[in-house]
């Protein structure tokens, strides 16, 4: 009996050997990051006083492809690339939906998520410039752990402040950083000013992943041999991810299709990129009528009702400014599972995109992304992390509502397996929905 095709595996060889660059093919310039003390342009001295002098060659760069270097390529294969395509056959029958269903999956990497990309070459370039220790901060600890290996496997030592409420919601995320030999501190912490000041005025603040950027800023700028490694939002970071999508599109031609829907879960929208960009090219250049569906949570609708204009990255304001989505650097966000969602801004690519109607950003509340993340489960045997439920949950509206054939793919970005204890509050109908906050902007400086 012959097996029917639901699965992509490409060979190494197959690998990428590029990144892909969306920013000189954006519907307009990107806006430059502004100095936070000055308002001005940032120079770049300030920059490389916080990252690796090659990720802000690539932060700038004008090339529509970057090379992506042998070492890098080398370690993606040993951690597992390329990863898989599936057809979510299963799922298509459950729905009775004449959509195709295919997801890329993330999860079979080490950490279990997609973040690793990008570490890996952070952390590779850091080395090149014989920084000592990188520091950074992590919502639900993919970033965290993903940064901890790449730190392990290229001897360079790591410190990660993570979000309270997720320190304390995935205490294994923390032990798989330890590991790996990363220290994790809970942010706010008692170890930066920024962290005391607000444990002074709050001692029960949840966090969040703008006062843990704070905290990581602070601890790098105290350290000449340290710098600064992002997860997710700036240029360079999106770059890295692309080799997500790249490898996607090789695997679709392999089975002889073309997405008519793509779908990924956005925070700060490194997974979103990593999976659309590739084929957001193909919309750019008029060569396709794609629909690309942003899901956030309704807890941090960055997309859905904020604004887009300039703020810092993080709350204590030592972050260059970004022109993007933003709710507000000050915007507390409840403490949801999705703790990778919990940002209060978003690329200012996908910005440029969502400006343009390029990309259609869609929300929902945590019980609705559990519940279709319970469901995916049942069907195809993969528990999905709460971030990519998001992605699970559109996934699944959409094919619900289709009557016509299409092709839906979405970016299934990493496992939940760490993340039982919000699957338990699920389950036990204790997991709450946050409404969101009323949004006010009016703190923020006024740029020109």
């Amino acid at each position: 009996m012959e097996l029917k095709l639901f699965k992509s595996v490409l060979k190494p060889e197959f690998l990428p050997d590029k990144w892909y660059n969306i920013v000189p093919e954006l519907p307009e310039p990107l806006p430059p990051p502004l100095d936070p003390q000055t308002l001005r342009p940032v120079s770049i001295s300030k920059l490389e006083r916080l990252f690796a002098k090659e990720l802000i060659k690539q932060e700038v760069a004008t090339d529509v492809f970057i090379k992506i270097p042998e070492d890098v390529r080398e370690a993606y294969v040993e951690l597992g690339r390329p990863t898989p395509l599936f057809r979510a056959h299963r799922l298509e029958i459950a729905l009775k939906t004449p959509a195709k269903i295919y997801f890329k999956y993330e999860g079979v990497l080490p950490t279990g998520a997609h973040k690793v990309n990008t570490a890996i070459a952070q952390v590779y370039y850091n080395k090149l410039q014989d920084v000592e220790r990188v520091v950074t901060e992590t919502g639900a600890g993919q970033w965290g752990s993903a940064l901890a290996l790449a730190g392990a496997m290229y001897g360079v030592k790591v410190r990660v402040f993570m979000v309270k409420s997720s320190y304390m919601q995935k205490p294994y995320r923390r032990i798989l950083m330890e590991i790996y030999g990363a220290e994790v501190y809970p942010s706010p912490s008692t170890i930066t000013s920024v962290g005391r000041e607000i444990l002074k005025e709050d001692h029960e603040h949840p966090g969040s992943l703008g006062i843990a950027i704070s905290e990581a800023i602070e601890d790098v700028l105290s350290d000449e041999k340290s710098r600064y490694c992002l997860g997710s939002v700036l240029n360079h970071v999106l770059l890295h991810q692309t080799v997500i999508g790249l490898e996607t599109k090789h695997q679709m031609e392999e089975l002889g299709e073309y997405p008519d829907y793509v779908i990924g879960c956005v925070g700060g929208g490194s997974n979103f990129a990593g999976i659309s960009y590739p084929f957001i090219r193909d919309r750019l250049k008029g060569k396709s009528e794609t629909k690309f569906i942003a899901v956030e949570p309704k807890a941090a609708p960055t997309m859905t009702r904020g604004k887009c204009m300039y703020d810092y990255g993080d709350t204590g304001r030592l972050t260059p400014l970004l022109k993007m989505h933003t709710i507000g650097h000050m915007y507390r966000v409840p403490p949801i599972h999705a703790g990778g969602l919990r940002y209060h801004g978003v690329a200012p690519t996908i910005s440029i995109l969502v400006k343009h109607g390029i990309v259609e950003p869609i929300a929902y509340h945590q019980n609705e992304a559990f519940e279709a993340a319970v469901f995916f489960a049942k069907h195809e045997g993969i528990v999905p992390a709460p971030e990519s439920a998001h992605a699970v949950k559109a996934a699944i509206d959409i094919a619900r509502k289709l009557k016509e054939k299409k092709t839906i793919l979405f970016n299934l970005s990493g496992h939940g397996l760490l993340d039982l204890l919000g699957y338990q509050e699920y389950l036990e109908g204790k997991l709450p929905d946050y409404e969101p906050k009323k949004i006010d902007l009016t703190y923020l400086p006024k740029t020109t």
